[in-house]
């Protein structure tokens, strides 16, 4: 990763504001969480037909909830990492208006992100798609492998966004407004192939702001951005929060 490359990102940070970041799953794989459509990510060792659409949670939970409890395993030992806190720093500089995220795990808001958009939803929870109770994955883990529904008794679901479900109205209403109210869109650790997120680019560009990627290989937005990066997020954003020009408050 060139040194000036961060260095032109940090002007456009400065320049383009206000910054809204648009993070996915490259964000997490350096705390150990593996992402979904690389050779050695989620898909490639489960078939998401079966354990990532609502029809196979509807047709057996219990198989889904194990797919789920294994990844529960593996996020109660995982921690944000330097992407993370980089971006909470920024924002609390006043750098960054709001982080949009299509990863489930939480880690954002465990480092300290106030301003969080998660459009997939979150695994900090489980809900009852009967009467709309929401439980604290905690209780819900215990209850593993049929998590019951407190008020109703109908096995719960991981409060994540579904293959075959609608992403929550509010939530992706909010992300689009940011992108279009986004001096500058910095998108972060994802391929933009996952619908509607992937457009969320067009809303800023359209709008007259620019277009900045961070990402481990191409995505179909590279030929619109005003920069694209390819190197990882924890030392890209690290380099960023560290640049002479955003250590200052903007507050």
């Amino acid at each position: 990763m060139a040194v000036v490359s961060v260095e032109r990102l940090s002007e456009l940070v400065r320049s383009a504001q206000p910054c809204v970041v648009l993070t996915g799953a490259g964000v997490s794989t350096e705390s150990g969480i593996p992402d979904f459509r690389s050779p050695t990510g989620l898909w490639a060792q489960y078939d998401p037909m079966e354990y990532a659409t609502i029809e196979a949670f509807l047709a057996d939970p219990e198989k889904v909830w194990d797919f789920y409890g294994r990844r529960l395993d593996l996020l109660a030992r995982a921690e944000p990492n330097d992407g993370h806190r980089a971006l909470a720093e920024l924002e609390q500089r006043g750098w960054v208006k709001a982080v949009i995220t299509q990863n489930v795990d939480g880690l954002h808001s465990r480092a300290g992100t106030r301003e969080l958009v998660e459009v997939h939803g979150s695994l900090r929870h489980a809900v009852c798609l009967d009467c709309g109770g929401r439980v604290p994955m905690e209780e819900a883990a215990a209850g593993l492998p049929s998590p019951a529904c407190p008020r109703c008794g109908r096995i719960l679901k991981p409060d994540v966004v579904m293959f075959g479900e609608y992403l929550p109205e509010g939530a992706i209403e909010r992300a689009r407004r940011l992108a279009a109210e986004a001096g500058l869109l910095l998108v972060v650790g994802s391929s933009l192939e996952v619908h509607p997120v992937a457009a969320l680019p067009e809303e800023t560009l359209a709008a007259g702001g620019e277009l900045a990627v961070v990402n481990r290989g191409a995505t179909a937005w590279d030929a619109h951005a005003a920069i694209v990066i390819d190197a990882g997020a924890g030392e890209t954003l690290r380099a960023l929060a560290r640049s002479e020009s955003l250590r200052v408050s903007r507050r």
